[in-house]
């Protein structure tokens, strides 16, 4: 079940207290994750534990993590169908998720961890809402 929330709901400490500052995370997915206000959380939660997520702000997706390749896959599908989304960088771990989801990846970003996405529709390069 993919919940959407920020972090002023009532419940999302709960479920995403354990992932900030966490040091297995961030060595996971080579990025910090962070509680800011301007982020929406896509987040997959199996049996109430989170299997996966997303933060998206200003259109861009922020931050991935995933303890499954399906259930990111999940998230982002839901995100791309819910977001006006633009070019976002993110962590490089989930390359083959991205492009099995439908995203492009911009082959020459200077970025040794990260990788910038985006879609294509109708001859233009960008992220759009399906």
């Amino acid at each position: 079940m993919i919940v959407k929330m920020i972090n002023k709901d009532e419940k999302f400490y709960q479920y995403m207290g354990k992932f900030f500052g966490s040091r297995l995370v961030e060595k996971q997915t080579n990025d910090r994750i962070y509680d800011d206000n301007d982020k929406e959380w896509y987040i997959n939660l199996e049996e109430e534990r989170v299997v996966a997520f997303v933060s998206v702000s200003q259109h861009k997706i922020k931050n991935i993590y995933a303890t499954k390749e399906k259930y990111l896959e999940e998230v982002l599908n839901e995100v791309k169908d819910d977001s006006n989304l633009t070019y976002s960088v993110v962590t490089k771990n989930y390359e083959e998720v991205y492009e099995r989801c439908g995203f492009k990846i911009h082959k020459d970003d200077i970025y040794r961890n990260f990788v910038t996405i985006y879609m294509e529709k109708d001859n233009e390069t960008e992220l759009v809402k399906k």
